[in-house]
């Protein structure tokens, strides 16, 4: 180990850069966000440097450097772009035992800067020694996508808590695994939801429990997988996938996105297709409460978001009326995700000012849609699940007096390397899933936006698949 891991508390604590450009900007940013009191050194100040000055308090001598500007300093930065000046303030600190990091030569430091994860009072130092930042940069991201941004107010839950802990708890062990429990558990997942004051109450309430018995509830994660790319998928979707205990998918959801899901949870296959469902929703609603009833962390795993078009606010007040705790985690809705992915803005200063999402599914053969607002001009429509039903969408569009040639496209399996982008009119429309074969799920989207595809198209999926 060729340099020992420490934290410096810097509050209220003098502290010295020398250098005014842009790489002497983040060195006094991350002193002063410690606390330190800040001394900068420099004939002049790069506009980084300056920006910070409105908001933020350091000192600026406009001098070159000189050694009497170490007096009194506990840490001392070099960010210039003179060696000779970076070795002379790296000579000078050392001779006075004072720590020195110059910036990009670790032979002339006494200590490094490591990349940091911030989720005070919880901090990550990552460091390299020096030999490569970009790979300390690169770990950092991966730990960034991992942790939860509320993760700090979680660490200071637990020491406000920590005394009444200790007095509940007097055995260590029992204290230890109470802790794992919350960790684990529904406190956490409360905090990280932004539901602080549910989670101060719940962990209260473990405190009171006389029977000194850990709760063994369970909880619900309602999670939008999106419209298919697994890398569309939130921070928080993949933490909750990999801590499920048992998962009900349905038909929308890519098998590369179930994938993700941890290897050894229960996996329950609910999906609906037309006029077949493999659970009927109420029965999907009873499993879930009965799972988390059980104790068991259950995930609800939805194609797209799971409260558009996806019945999840019924899903939602089953759990609610039953006083199971859950969350849900939005996903990029099939519309947003196709239509990007295929090179069609859904709105367009010249184009579209607006835009409508609908269901196009049939029941007993017809469509009961507000048909007046979807004719309005300079607006898309984005029609969800409507290949079925979409000679009668088009002819009753038509009919109520949408033109027959206005621009229309359906998006096969979009966002993946399946997809397929049919571009027609609203007359043409019906008789692409004649000369196609139409995979699940497809979006359709009708609007002058569709004339932008041949310029906008970006996505090539590696497979192409006629």
């Amino acid at each position: 180990m060729s340099y020992l891991p420490i934290f410096l508390k810097l509050s209220d604590q003098p502290c010295l850069v020398v250098g005014g450009g842009e790489i002497a900007a983040r060195k006094i940013r991350q002193l002063l966000k410690a606390g330190g009191k800040v001394t900068v050194v420099a004939p002049e100040l790069g506009d980084a440097v300056k920006a910070l000055l409105p908001d933020q308090k350091f000192r600026h001598i406009a001098s070159i450097f000189r050694s009497e500007y170490l007096d009194g300093m506990v840490l001392v930065i070099a960010a210039t772009d003179d060696e000779d000046i970076n070795r002379q303030v790296s000579e000078l600190a050392q001779s006075r035992n004072i720590p020195v990091n110059v910036v990009d030569n670790p032979k002339l430091c006494s200590f490094i800067m490591p990349s940091v994860v911030d989720r005070s009072p919880v901090q990550i130092a990552i460091s390299t020694g020096g030999a490569s930042p970009v790979l300390a940069r690169l770990l950092r991201a991966r730990l960034e996508t991992m942790i939860p941004a509320s993760f700090g107010r979680l660490a200071e839950l637990m020491g406000k808590s920590r005394a009444l802990v200790r007095k509940r708890f007097p055995d260590m062990n029992e204290r230890r695994r109470f802790w794992e429990h919350i960790l684990q558990g529904p406190v956490a997942e409360m905090l990280f939801a932004g539901q602080d004051k549910a989670a101060l109450k719940t962990l209260e309430q473990q405190l009171q429990d006389e029977s000194h018995a850990i709760s063994k509830s369970g909880e619900v994660y309602l999670v939008g997988g999106g419209p298919g790319d697994p890398d569309l998928l939130t921070f928080r979707a993949l933490r909750l996938m990999q801590q499920a205990d048992v998962v009900l998918y349905d038909r929308l959801v890519a098998p590369a996105i179930v994938e993700l899901v941890r290897k050894d949870a229960e996996r329950i296959y609910v999906g609906k297709e037309r006029n077949q469902h493999a659970l009927p929703q109420e029965n999907i609603n009873r499993m879930l409460v009965r799972l988390a009833i059980e104790g068991k962390r259950v995930l609800r795993l939805k194609g797209g978001d799971p409260f558009i078009f996806g019945r999840g606010g019924e899903e939602i007040e089953t759990l609610s009326s039953e006083g199971i705790p859950f969350q849900v985690v939005p996903g990029i809705t099939a519309a947003g995700g196709c239509a990007s992915y295929a090179g069609i803005p859904l709105t367009h200063r010249d184009y579209a000012q607006s835009c409508i999402f609908v269901t196009g599914h049939l029941k007993d053969g017809t469509m009961n849609l507000n048909w007046d607002a979807l004719i309005q001009p300079k607006q898309t429509i984005a029609v969800y699940m409507g290949t079925h039903g979409l000679e009668l969408l088009c002819s009753e569009l038509i009919k109520r007096g949408l033109p027959e040639n206005i621009p229309a496209a359906i998006v096969q399996q979009g966002t993946t390397q399946q997809q397929r982008v049919y571009i027609g009119t609203l007359k043409s429309l019906p008789e692409i899933p004649k000369q196609h074969e139409i995979k699940p799920p497809s979006m359709i989207i009708i609007g002058e936006v569709v004339k932008l595809h041949e310029k906008l198209a970006w996505f090539e999926p590696e497979a192409k698949q006629d």
